[in-house]
């Protein structure tokens, strides 16, 4: 990489040449269970950190897999003989994935990191060298154009994504084609746009190495490349949703002022939908002095669809500066220039009355109700990844309330969800507690209060009594007039529904 540009890449149209490098990868191992036997779990994750030492001194021997990974993971020459017996060199070199070095050695063009998927499959993720793991160690110190690759926000991203099988999926800012790869194994037509083209000819390349189908790559910002009449049964994005003074850096700055990329592109998303799709989408917001940042999110949610919207993170102004700063490699350079580049963004969101920046995740699903439900909360708390079948579920659930007045919820049947668990809270030796609490040990990991015949109503829900005639055995059991407990108590079963806790049984 030199300041005339990013290096030239690999012929995207060879997927013969392609299929012959997948197969000498995998014949030797080189996967993301073959790293973690070759360098051990400290090296391996010292990668993830942009950090080669370690992994350097695993890979001192000669064998294919050593080779390997200090060719195309550590970015060293190596001699033309040993790749030879591993690689059909000659056609890679041709081809543009290997290039003459020195004297008798040859050097990698593109980063091929090993990433399994969610099924066991092996696959490949291509990026630019010394891209592989997003723009931490100074990426921004060369050139704007670069594509990265699999970083903490793309599998994060591919974590939530709601997988059944679907007629169309649009990846938007598709970048190293991560979110494409997993598309294309639940959808029969893959399209991936994004604004730089050299983004597009690597993602070309991650499917190909990857063994999985070509997608339909369009050049363009967001939705700009889809057509008019185009509708999609899923739509995915990891944008430049960076909330910067300028776009500076094309993989992460989005060029709009504030958040308005993101919001445009969910307000946008609506119309692409088809009924019952889903549009998943990692985002920034501001929280502006005055505002309910909940209130200015609600806002953004297109006409004809449900939303959750999740806040995962919260920094003020000054952290999420540095935290950006530091990404680009300006906290290296010349002081001065630093301190300019820190003052412009902090006068940015001084003239925004921006007081701090939320990150989250957007989940919209097209629903043919006239009254689409809006859920925006706070949930910093760890979650068990994958969540596309949590999220999936809470869906599923809000249509099963919206069908169900307090009459048919008194008449339905409900299940304790598995992996729910009781906690009774209060001083020691006390008679009573002074809360119970409902906690979920899957998915989102929720923990919900419930009073008294909260936890005894969940408790019972086995699936063979109905609501109210549990209520009215409890009614019985304290000494409470049943009517007015049916009457009081279908909010809380709502809320238990609604969060994962109980699940009907009908």
């Amino acid at each position: 990489m030199t300041d005339s540009g990013p290096a030239p890449l690999p012929a995207s149209d060879r997927p013969d040449i392609a299929a012959r490098l997948r197969d000498a990868l995998l014949a030797a191992s080189f996967t993301a269970d073959g790293l973690l036997d070759l360098l051990g779990a400290p090296a391996y994750a010292a990668l993830a950190r942009s950090e080669t030492v370690p992994a350097l001194r695993a890979t001192r021997g000669d064998t294919p897999l050593e080779t390997l990974v200090r060719l195309f993971l550590l970015q060293q020459p190596v001699p033309h003989a040993r790749v030879a017996a591993v690689l059909p060199v000659e056609e890679a070199l041709e081809a543009g994935w290997l290039r003459r070095v020195g004297g008798d050695e040859v050097a990698a063009t593109v980063d091929v990191r090993p990433y399994g998927g969610p099924g066991g499959e092996d696959w490949f993720i291509v990026s630019d060298l010394g891209c592989a793991v997003g723009g931490a160690g100074g990426i921004g110190q060369r050139d704007e154009g670069v594509v990265l690759g699999v970083g903490g926000a793309s599998t994060t991203l591919a974590g939530i994504t709601v997988r059944t099988p679907v007629a169309a999926a649009l990846d938007l800012g598709t970048g190293s084609g991560i979110q494409a790869l997993h598309a294309a194994q639940h959808a029969t037509r893959v399209t991936a746009t994004d604004l730089n083209p050299r983004a597009l000819h690597i993602t070309a390349l991650t499917l190909a190495l990857s063994g999985a189908p070509a997608a339909d790559l369009r050049e363009g910002s967001l939705f700009e490349p889809v057509r008019d009449d185009e509708t999609f049964d899923l739509i995915v994005s990891n944008p430049p949703f960076v909330i910067s003074p300028r776009a500076r850096l094309t993989y992460r700055d989005g060029g709009m002022g504030g958040d308005d990329l993101c919001r445009s592109l969910v307000q946008e998303a609506g119309e692409r939908l088809n009924e019952g799709g889903f549009a998943q989408f990692l985002a920034n917001w501001q929280h502006v002095a005055g505002e309910d940042w909940q209130d200015r999110l609600r806002s953004w949610v297109p006409r004809g669809c449900d939303a959750w919207i999740v806040q995962r993170e919260v920094q003020d102004v000054t952290q999420y500066a540095e935290l950006w700063l530091r990404d680009a490699g300006d906290h290296r350079g010349d002081p001065a220039e630093y301190q300019a580049r820190y003052d412009a963004w902090l006068d940015e969101f001084e003239a925004r009355k921006v007081r701090a920046v939320g990150f989250g995740w957007i989940t919209l699903r097209r629903t043919g109700s006239a009254e689409p439900v809006v859920t925006v909360e706070e949930w910093p708390h760890p979650v068990e990844q994958p969540l596309g079948e949590t999220i999936r579920a809470h869906f599923e659930r809000l249509d099963y309330l919206r069908q169900h007045d307090d009459a048919a919820l008194l008449d339905s049947r409900f299940k304790l969800v598995p992996e729910v668990v009781q906690e009774q809270v209060g001083l020691p030796g006390a008679e009573d507690p002074e809360h119970v609490v409902l906690r979920q040990h899957r998915g989102m990991r929720r923990a919900t209060k419930v009073d008294t015949v909260g936890a005894g109503f969940a408790g019972v829900c086995d699936g063979t009594l109905s609501a109210g005639r549990i209520l009215d055995a409890i009614a019985q059991l304290v000494g409470e007039d049943p009517v007015v407990l049916r009457d009081r108590t279908p909010a809380q079963i709502r809320l238990l529904v609604e969060q994962g806790f109980l699940e009907p049984a009908d």
